[in-house]
């Protein structure tokens, strides 16, 4: 009883001597209370044969049929398959290139052109993502688009690309790079400009190369973050780009491009389907766990650098 006393007294202590920090804190917890947590309530609809007008406590419990409708459905396994593939290409492919971004970025001398270029790669970060689309739609019409205009110069038929399935995986993953790359790269560019600068006087005064400095110093000096980085991605693997696929795909390329959150947005706003929505929503938000911790788990046993 004494030691509980005391230890409400240091809490008491702490809060009194830090109350301005926990004021400045109090809208980022509330906004996680009332946006993140409190909608877990309806998380249950997943388990229930969910009606509108009986509400989420009048449905009735139905376990997993919902989990059973999923896994026995053609579109969803089409969905999670095309989820899966796009997740892995835009790992191999998108990670790295914020991080050769950022170590050419750190190579170049001239003040001017740096900025002027670093400014050019930021720029579509913050252009919205349906402006994105109309530039890609308009890049790649088969009338207009530069892309095919290139195509009619060199003798080559031009091709409706957003059309052809095969084509749709390449063209979002490509502009997703497109977007995002640059602004990316920020985090690796302030990592590097956290390495010890005696390194790199060390290694010239060793005779060693700037090509050798980068691979010597530069990259092993950010690995940590370029870890932590990647088990954030892992942790997103099946969170693809909803809003581009979006706005470019259409019937025609359903095949490569219909993803788990097309296929909910379909089934519960479409459809109406609000359970069968919920279950596979909860379903890619438990495989997201999982693949946190594993990556996690994998990362703290093998390189003592984690999340937590």
């Amino acid at each position: 009883m004494a030691d509980h006393t005391k230890r409400m007294t240091r809490i008491v202590d702490h809060l009194r001597a830090n109350w301005q920090i926990y004021v400045l804190l109090a809208p980022t917890i509330i906004w996680f209370l009332v946006f993140l947590y409190r909608p877990m309530y309806g998380l249950q609809i997943a388990f229930k044969d969910y009606s509108v007008f009986r509400g989420i406590e009048g449905s009735p419990w139905i376990g997993f049929e919902h989990f059973h409708t999923l896994f026995g459905s053609d579109q969803f396994i089409r969905a999670l398959k095309n989820t899966v593939i796009i997740s892995m290409l835009t790992l191999v492919f998108g990670f790295p290139m914020p991080i050769i971004l950022a170590l050419m970025f750190n190579e170049v001398l001239n003040q001017t052109y740096k900025k002027t270029v670093q400014t050019v790669v930021y720029l579509p970060h913050f252009i919205s993502t349906v402006i994105i689309s109309g530039i890609v739609i308009t890049a790649f019409s088969p009338s207009s688009g530069v892309v095919n205009t290139v195509l009619d110069w060199l003798g080559f038929d031009k091709i409706y690309f957003l059309t052809k399935p095969e084509w749709f995986r390449p063209i979002f993953i490509g502009s997703g790079i497109w977007q995002e790359a640059g602004f990316s790269s920020i985090v690796f560019l302030a990592a590097i400009a956290g390495v010890n600068p005696s390194l790199y006087e060390s290694a010239v005064v060793d005779g060693a190369s700037r090509w050798q400095m980068m691979w010597k110093i530069t990259i092993p000096s950010i690995m940590p973050t370029i870890i932590i980085m990647l088990i954030i991605r892992i942790g997103n693997l099946l969170e693809v780009g909803f809003e581009l696929i979006i706005l470019l795909y259409q019937p025609a390329t359903y095949q490569t491009a219909d993803v788990v959150n097309t296929y909910i947005y379909r089934q519960g706003l479409q459809v109406g389907q609000y359970d069968l929505a919920a279950a596979a929503g909860l379903f890619n938000a438990v495989v997201a766990f999982v693949l946190v911790m594993t990556a996690n788990t994998i990362s703290k046993r093998y390189s003592r650098t984690s999340l937590w």
